[in-house]
């Protein structure tokens, strides 16, 4: 079902229930209100009856006869009986009245207390009269046509109503609902018209304040990133056909030149050689994909791993393979009640790749000593910089060296393939951590990894 239908029903029911429940307590009201008028007046009646035939003792002298006895019916169908102190029947206004209803409701009746019954009908009430210090039990029933006849036309009413409110229910809520819908129908018809060719164009915001222009700016975000990776994936493919087709190409070249060229065993080793060279540059290259492939994995197990030990692992492979380049490392903030300080929980071969990669960059492109920082941000937060005073990256270069197989011009001297930075950011998002890199070009670059603390504090020993 539509949500335009979810709301013209949901809103539909909503006001009918409302309207009924309205309606209920009117006709309730109405109906209580003509009952207790009705009561009155039959209370009313016991009244006079009483003062009319037993205080003037009009029942005992007999001066009413049979057929005067109507005349104190006033009420369509009304009904007049008089039970004397001992039950018996002293007084019919008809003597066709069946009198099992009133009989039964006697004992019910007493001094201060009515008694109201339908039976027959009619509407009854049974008072407690008192004369000359006997009690006397006076009936009176009767049809209140009036007040039926004005309920009647109460519920005519209201069902009218009713039906007319429900009909303006409908329309109101297919106007309103259509109303409400437009900005999203729009941004579906906006949406429609985005493809894969036009990721650029955005839909429109509105207010930027109501739902659902929150709904179309997350929308933009969305299309933003969906843009961003469009275009980062077109630079990944672009890079990486050229560094695979350059390779690729020497090598065919020299095979085919050896092949065609080489008359000895020597030239053709020179020949293969070369190839070799080619060709470990592709296996290099591969690699670094698959282990940036790697690193999107987010099921690998994580355990407490000490920090300090993977930063000095990674400073040994360094080391190894930049031999000329000095690591000095210095140890940063480090709080007092810490019992297993720099521990983070994370995958101890993802630290020590991540780090040996900034380091890396930092001896590959410095000929100076690389600054290595280990401490604590807060008592939460791991905090490791390595910082360099190499050739640096230019502003523009800085924004994109976490694409793959991105490379600064001024670093496309150095070998390598762009893709240990984005390797390194993966892995710490991976550990729920943050990579920044700040540089300034012929100064240097500093990269800043921050790192959740596994165990913060220490627990606090028991007294002896």
């Amino acid at each position: 079902m539509l949500i335009r239908n979810k709301l013209i029903l949901r809103f539909t029911l909503l006001v009918l229930a409302i309207q009924l429940c309205f309606s209920l307590f009117i006709y309730y009201f109405n109906a209580a209100t003509r009952e207790k008028k009705f009561h009155n007046r039959l209370a009313g009646k016991v009244e006079l009856t009483g003062r009319i035939l037993l205080e003037r003792d009009n029942l005992r002298s007999g001066i009413l006869s049979a057929f005067r006895r109507r005349d104190l019916v006033t009420h369509a169908g009304e009904q007049i009986s008089i039970f004397g102190p001992q039950g018996q029947l002293i007084y019919a206004s008809d003597d066709h009245i069946d009198q099992r209803g009133n009989r039964a409701h006697l004992s019910q009746i007493q001094p201060n207390h009515q008694v109201a019954f339908w039976y027959d009908g009619r509407e009854c009430l049974g008072a407690y009269y008192e004369h000359r210090g006997q009690g006397y039990r006076i009936f009176a029933a009767g049809h209140d046509e009036v007040g039926h006849e004005q309920l009647g036309k109460l519920l005519l009413i209201l069902l009218v109503g009713n039906i007319g409110a429900l009909a303006l229910t409908v329309v109101a809520g297919w106007y309103f609902a259509e109303e409400s819908l437009k900005p999203i129908a729009r941004i579906v018809r906006e949406v429609r018209r985005i493809t894969a060719s036009n990721l650029g164009q955005r839909v429109h915001e509105g207010n930027q304040k109501d739902e659902i222009a929150q709904l179309a700016i997350t929308f933009n975000r969305m299309l933003e990133g969906l843009e961003q990776a469009f275009d980062a994936h077109k630079s990944f493919v672009a890079h990486a056909s050229h560094e695979l087709r350059t390779p690729l190409a020497n090598a065919l070249g020299t095979l085919e030149t050896s092949l065609s060229y080489d008359t000895d065993l020597t030239e053709a080793k020179r020949s293969m050689q070369s190839s070799i060279e080619e060709l470990r540059r592709i296996i290099e290259l591969t690699n670094g994909l698959l282990a940036l492939a790697k690193a999107d994995e987010t099921s690998f197990k994580r355990n407490p791993v000490r920090l300090d030990e993977c930063l000095t692992q990674a400073i040994d492979y360094c080391t190894a393979k930049h031999t000329n380049c000095a690591v000095q490392l210095h140890f940063g903030y480090l709080p007092d009640d810490l019992e297993d300080p720099f521990m983070v929980l994370g995958n101890e071969h993802l630290l020590t790749t991540a780090l040996f990669n900034l380091l890396d960059n930092a001896c590959k492109y410095s000929g100076k000593p690389v600054t290595v920082q280990l401490g604590y941000h807060n008592r939460k937060t791991l905090l490791v910089t390595v910082a360099d005073e190499g050739i640096g990256i230019e502003p523009q270069a800085l924004q994109r060296v976490f694409e793959p197989l991105f490379r600064a011009e001024n670093g496309r001297a150095q070998p390598g393939y762009g893709i240990g930075l984005p390797i390194t950011q993966k892995v710490v998002r991976l550990h729920k951590g943050e990579l920044t890199l700040s540089s300034e070009p012929g100064q240097g670059t500093t990269a800043t990894v921050r790192l959740p603390a596994y165990v913060a504090a220490a627990e606090p020993k028991a007294a002896h």
